[in-house]
């Protein structure tokens, strides 16, 4: 695998992982979700035939990518910059499109800003995401303790918006509990929560706010239409808090054809939980994929 830069237009730095053949037929595009990084489906990629190409970068505000200028930490841009390195790096062939979490509702903004693109892309693969209702998430709690949390995380999202210090050291400890909690279903790997919390941690914290502004407006439930013809999978955990069950059959009832498949006992960080598993809902789409260039 290697490592590199990748320049949008308007200047930003980002950081891409690239493994296989530069010249596969169809490429795989993975993105991740919010306050993370590109590293969250190194399992996957790992898993993959060593036939094919996949191609992963970090958002802006995020892993190793540059800070996000104020205003462009959102979901939209997000799906700009996923276009951009699509007409960059993958100029011809056909596509395949993976996006767990905010990575599926950037999947998701390029189908509603980009549908040009869609023409070559040759499945799609929604993991522990949502189409919308994501303002007041209920973590899986009661209503009055769900109401607590929520009122708890506007105000650390505010004070996180207007800060202007760097990203909070790698290797935090103290989030791991917290984030065990939050992201992960029955006993997951150590490796894997202290992985995931040095990412939420080197997040630039007004990103992290931005984002989170970006997600609870987002509704596009109707962009799912836009995907319809496309071979698609939807992929949840049984135990996820952020984006439960409910929202993976909501975005199934928008695409009938899709296949819908739940894992008990995994939560939100499937492409780690359940790495075995995903890579072969990505390995099938890839081995369906045409392989003649758009």
């Amino acid at each position: 695998m290697s490592s590199t830069e990748f320049t949008a237009r308007d200047g930003a730095r980002l950081r891409i992982a690239e493994s296989g053949p530069a010249d596969a037929p169809v490429t795989a595009v993975l993105v991740h979700g919010w306050t993370l990084a590109s590293g969250t489906w190194d399992g996957v990629v790992e898993r993959l035939p060593g036939e094919v190409r996949a191609l992963r970068f970090d958002l802006r505000g995020q892993g190793g990518s540059a800070p996000a200028e104020p205003g462009l930490a959102t979901i939209e841009r997000c799906a700009d910059d996923l276009a951009e390195l699509i007409e960059s790096r993958v100029p011809s062939g056909r596509v395949l499109l993976a996006g767990h979490s905010m990575g599926g509702m950037t999947i998701m903004a390029l189908a509603e800003r980009h549908p040009e693109l869609l023409g070559r892309v040759s499945g799609i693969a929604l993991v522990g995401t949502s189409a919308g209702d994501l303002s007041a998430p209920d973590f899986r709690l009661s209503r009055p303790a769900a109401a607590v949390f929520n009122a708890g995380e506007r105000l650390l999202r505010a004070r996180l918006a207007a800060s202007r210090g760097a990203r909070v050291a790698r290797g935090s400890r103290w989030l791991r509990p917290g984030i065990r909690w939050l992201l992960f279903g029955t006993r997951p790997q150590r490796e894997h929560v202290a992985a995931a919390a040095d990412w939420v941690a080197s997040t630039h914290p007004a990103s992290t706010a931005s984002y989170r502004e970006s997600l609870a407006v987002h509704e596009r439930l109707t962009a799912l239409e836009r995907i319809a013809g496309i071979p698609t999978v939807i992929l949840a955990g049984t135990r996820d808090r952020l984006t439960p069950v409910s929202h993976a059959q909501r975005i199934a009832d928008a695409l009938p054809e899709a296949e819908l498949v739940l894992y008990p006992g995994a939560g939100h960080m499937l492409p780690m939980e359940r790495a075995d598993e995903v890579a072969s809902r990505v390995a099938s789409l890839l081995a369906s994929a045409p392989s003649a260039s758009a």
